[in-house]
């Protein structure tokens, strides 16, 4: 079955518009956490949520759970790249359900629904889960409770979004935004989303219903309060190990590029931050999950650890094996850290200056006019003038991917990459001329994150 997702160029213009998502990076052990103040509805309710994942890998990553106990527990996560529902009694399962769907893509936002209504008399309606408005019909396990049985939810107990309730674990590693618990009522996913009448794209709307005993509407808005519940039913949750610098702008209606997880076979890298933070070990590179065709496009990227020779810059292709380091190719353009030469065929070309731990490297990307630029903490090198057409380095035409690499490695490097959704404070706020993304240098005139919206105006 083939689900619609929102990512790649798929961004729709005008309707309704969600500002912020909230970041979850699992090596920092997040979540979000309230304890249901009364019991309530426990087999009547339904959740929806859009998300973007991060790690794409076998691991066990929680949507929510809920516990009164620390042994029973009712749980929505994403196992084996598959999507799972588990209703636990004790130690044991009691009912799972489990999509033999595969949730693998790392660039787009799904919206998942999970409905329950344990009072309905066919047991194929008491537990339903919806992607992308579509509702899941292939299962590896399908196994419903009896009818009326109760969920752990609205129990009186502790609720968790993005890790386990009984005991803190397997966390959710990406993006979450329009995070819905609505008690009460069996809700089918066109009550927060709906399929664009020009494109069929599946995208996000406002829910006009009504809000009762444990429901919330978790939009992530206020930074200095993640975990509000703006239902006005006061349900509020309290962050762990959660920032500000979490709360970011990348959208189900603006998509922002990260780095691709599955562009990582030669690379080996590890991927964190919502994938705009990287560690490199091996002789490769990596890429963006965007290809830019034409317009102009502005990034920037800090260096963290540094060791051998970093690169950055732009690849018409992804590694194709062991030690191909960035610029090997004539496809691809990179600049070395340690003498701000642009390697493209395997070849040095003089162009800018040497740059190291701490600095932030700007990349300017014409390709109207097929000029590459490079800036350092805000200096454009060689004189360079992006906005004025002056100064930068002739490329083919083509269609590019932002890139990130390595050469001679000892020990590992870092980049923290941000295409407007940076994963580390920014003191400057600068965005482009459209409003959008949020860049420590000055964005130049004429050029633009790298997003859905953009993309669709300017690519």
């Amino acid at each position: 079955m083939v689900f619609p997702i929102l990512g790649g160029n798929g961004a729709v213009a005008g309707g309704y518009s969600i500002d912020n998502s909230l970041r979850f990076n699992d090596g920092d052990s997040p979540y979000l956490q309230r304890t249901q103040g009364s019991g309530g509805n426990r087999r009547t309710w339904t959740f929806s949520c859009w998300v973007k994942l991060s790690e794409i890998a076998t691991n066990t990553n929680f949507i929510f759970s809920a516990s009164d106990d620390g042994s029973s527990n009712t749980e929505f996560k994403i196992q084996n790249h598959e999507l799972v529902v588990d209703f636990w009694n004790g130690s044991s399962s009691s009912y799972r359900i489990d999509s033999s769907n595969l949730l693998r893509d790392a660039s787009a936002f799904y919206h998942l629904v999970l409905r329950v209504d344990t009072t309905q008399s066919t047991s194929a309606d008491r537990v339903r889960m919806y992607i992308n408005g579509t509702q899941v019909t292939a299962f590896n396990t399908n196994t419903v409770g009896s009818q009326n049985f109760d969920t752990d939810l609205n129990n009186g107990g502790t609720i968790r979004i993005g890790a386990d309730a009984r005991s803190p674990a397997d966390y959710w590693d990406g993006y979450m935004t329009e995070v819905y618990m609505i008690e009460g009522q069996s809700l089918a996913p066109t009550s927060f989303a709906e399929a664009d009448e020009d494109s069929g794209i599946w995208k996000p709307k406002a829910y006009e219903g009504t809000y009762t005993g444990n429901s919330f509407y978790l939009d992530f808005e206020n930074s200095g309060s993640l975990g509000a519940d703006v239902s006005g039913l006061g349900n509020n949750f309290t962050p762990t190990n959660l920032a500000s610098t979490d709360q970011t702008t990348d959208t189900p209606t603006n998509n922002f590029a990260t780095l691709n997880p599955l562009d990582n076979y030669y690379a080996n890298s590890t991927f964190s931050e919502g994938n705009v933070k990287i560690s490199q070990n091996n002789d490769a590179f990596n890429t963006s999950t965007m290809k830019m065709s034409s317009g102009k496009w502005y990034w920037e990227a800090k260096l963290g650890n540094t060791s051998g020779y970093d690169s950055i810059g732009i690849t018409q292709n992804v590694a194709t094996s062991s030690g191909q380091v960035l610029g090997n190719l004539s496809t691809a353009y990179g600049m070395r850290s340690d003498s701000g030469n642009i390697i493209t065929n395997n070849s040095g070309n003089s162009y800018g200056v040497s740059f190291t731990s701490g600095d932030i490297i700007g990349v300017g990307l014409d390709l109207d006019n097929n000029k590459l630029y490079f800036s350092k903490n805000g200096t454009w090198m060689n004189s360079a003038d992006p906005s004025a057409g002056t100064g930068g380095f002739s490329i083919s035409a083509g269609e590019y991917f932002a890139g990130f690499g390595k050469q001679d490695v000892a020990t590992g490097s870092t980049w923290e990459v941000n295409f407007g959704n940076p994963n580390f404070s920014i003191s400057s706020e600068n965005s482009d001329g459209d409003g959008y993304g949020n860049f420590e240098y000055a964005v130049p005139a004429g050029f633009y994150a790298l997003n859905t919206k953009n993309l669709a105006t300017y690519g």
